[in-house]
C-alpha cells in the first residue's frame, strides 16, 4: 500500500507544474532588435529564463516578482560571438599541447567564460577544444554550474594530415601521442571522422580547409582540403543535421569550401570577387574576426611566435579588414566572431569598431552579432532579439550603440537565459 501511495505522490509531483520564477526589468531604452529604433521605458517580464512580455511604461509587478531597475540604461538583445576559444589565451607557448592536460582547459575555459558573459556576450560558437573541454563547459553553464554563455561546441577540428588543426612542431612520436584523431585523407575517411564528432557531441563541425597563422604548419595559407574531402563533410554533417564552419584565410580554399556547401566561413583574409561571388550564390556566411590579427599584432617581434609564425603573421594582417569592405560591397553576409584566446578574453565588442571601420554601420554590425549570428546559427527563432518566447538573454548599455556601436565595450548589465551575471 505504502508503495503505491509514492508512485501515485511521484506521478502527481511530475504532472504539477514547477514554480515558476518571475523577473521584471523595467528599462530606460528597449532596442529589440538590430532593424529597429530605441524605445521608450518599458518593461519585460521573464519567466523561467524566456522573455514572456515587452510592454511599453511600468506596469505593476506580478507578487513574489523580482524587480530589477534599468531605468538609466539601454536594453537590448545579448550578443553572439560565433568565433572563441575559450580554453585558449593569447600567447602562450605551443609546446604547453604536450605537457597540459585537457581537464586545465576546464578551469581555463571556466574563468574565460565568465570573462565573455560579463562583456556581454551571452551566446558563444566555441571554434576548437580538447575532446571533451568544451563539452563540459557547455553543460556547466547550460546547468548553470559556472557562470558563462549559452556554447554552441565543435570540439576538435577535422584537419588534413600535418595542416592547420593537426598536432604539429613536434617529433613524430610526439605527434602520435598527441593526435586526437580527427584527421582524414580521402572523402570517406572525412565522412567517418564528421561521423566520430557527431557521436562524441559536437553541435557543429569546425575544419581547417586552409593552413593557419598560428600553428607551426608552415606551409603558407592556402587551400588544405581537396574539393572531394570538403563536400563529403558538407553533405555528412548536413545530413545529420549539423552546419559546418570551415577556417579559410586563402582565396581558393574559401571558394572552395563555400562551393562545396560549407556554412561559414571562418577569417576570410584572402578573400577575392571570385570567392566571394561562390559564398554569395551559396549563402555562406562570412565571419571575419577581425580582432584575432589586433592581437597577433600586438605580439609581433617580441619573441613571442616562432619565425614560422611571424611569417604567416604579416601576411595575414596586411590584408586586414578587406574581407568585410568586399563581403558588403558583394551582398556576401557578414556574422560576427572575434577568435577571442588570440587576444584576450572578454574584449569581443572590439570586433564592432573594426568592422565599422571596414566598411559597416553601425547598424550592419550590431545586427552581426544578433540577428544574424542567431541567423547563421539557425536559432533565429530563440536568440539575437527582445520578444515574447525569446530566451531571456539581454544585456544593458549607457548609449545608442546604433549612433555609436562602440558603447558595446562597456556593458553594465547582463543576463543569459534568465540569470543575472555575477
Amino acid at each position: 500500500m505504502t508503495h503505491r501511495w509514492l508512485l501515485a505522490a511521484a506521478a502527481l509531483a511530475m504532472a504539477a507544474p514547477a514554480w515558476a520564477e518571475t523577473v521584471v526589468i523595467r528599462a530606460g531604452s528597449v532596442l529589440r532588435d538590430a532593424g529597429g529604433e530605441p524605445g521608450g521605458p518599458a518593461t519585460i517580464t521573464v519567466v523561467d529564463g524566456k522573455i514572456q512580455s515587452v510592454v511599453d511604461g511600468a506596469p505593476p509587478a506580478p507578487d513574489g516578482a523580482t524587480v530589477i531597475d534599468l531605468s538609466g540604461k539601454t536594453l537590448l538583445p545579448g550578443l553572439i560571438d560565433l568565433h572563441v576559444h575559450l580554453s585558449s589565451d593569447p600567447g602562450g607557448d605551443f609546446r604547453n599541447e604536450a605537457v597540459e592536460p585537457d581537464e586545465w582547459g576546464v578551469v581555463v575555459g571556466t574563468r574565460n567564460a565568465l570573462a565573455t558573459l560579463r562583456a556581454g556576450f551571452t551566446t558563444v560558437r566555441e571554434a576548437g577544444s580538447g575532446q571533451y573541454v568544451a563539452f563540459s563547459l557547455r553543460r556547466g553553464t547550460a546547468e548553470g554550474v559556472i557562470p558563462g554563455p549559452r556554447i554552441v561546441a565543435a570540439g576538435p577540428a577535422l584537419a588534413i594530415v600535418g595542416g592547420h588543426g593537426d598536432t604539429t612542431g613536434f617529433r613524430e612520436d610526439v605527434h602520435a601521442v598527441l593526435d586526437q584523431g580527427y584527421t582524414c585523407t580521402g572523402a570517406v575517411e572525412c565522412a567517418e571522422k564528421v561521423r566520430k564528432a557527431s557521436r562524441a557531441g559536437a553541435d557543429v563541425i569546425k575544419i581547417t580547409a586552409t593552413g593557419g597563422v598560428l600553428s607551426q604548419q608552415g606551409r603558407g595559407l592556402g587551400a588544405h582540403f581537396t574539393d572531394g574531402e570538403m563536400k563529403s563533410i558538407a553533405d555528412t554533417a548536413h545530413s545529420l543535421g549539423l552546419k559546418v564552419m570551415a577556417h579559410a584565410h586563402g582565396a581558393r580554399g574559401i571558394e572552395a569550401a563555400a562551393a562545396a556547401g560549407i556554412d561559414t566561413i571562418e577569417h576570410g583574409t584572402f578573400a577575392d570577387e571570385a570567392a566571394l561571388k561562390v559564398m554569395k550564390a551559396r549563402g555562406t556566411w562570412m565571419v571575419p574576426t577581425l580582432m584575432a590579427l589586433e592581437g597577433v599584432r600586438a605580439r609581433l617581434g617580441k619573441g613571442i611566435y616562432t619565425p614560422t609564425v611571424e611569417v604567416k603573421a604579416r601576411q595575414a594582417i596586411e590584408t586586414a579588414g578587406r574581407q568585410v569592405t568586399r563581403s558588403k560591397a558583394l551582398g556576401v553576409p557578414i556574422a560576427f566572431g572575434t577568435d577571442a584566446g588570440v587576444f584576450e578574453h572578454g574584449r569581443n565588442a572590439g570586433e564592432f569598431g573594426l568592422m565599422v571601420k571596414a566598411g559597416l554601420t553601425n547598424r550592419e554590425a550590431l545586427a552581426t552579432a544578433t540577428t544574424n549570428a542567431a541567423l547563421a546559427l539557425g536559432m533565429e527563432g530563440e536568440i539575437g532579439r527582445i520578444a515574447p518566447g525569446y530566451s531571456a538573454d539581454l544585456i544593458a548599455v549607457s548609449g545608442n550603440p546604433l549612433a555609436d556601436v562602440r558603447v558595446l565595450e562597456k556593458v553594465d548589465w547582463v543576463m543569459a537565459r534568465g540569470r543575472v551575471a555575477p
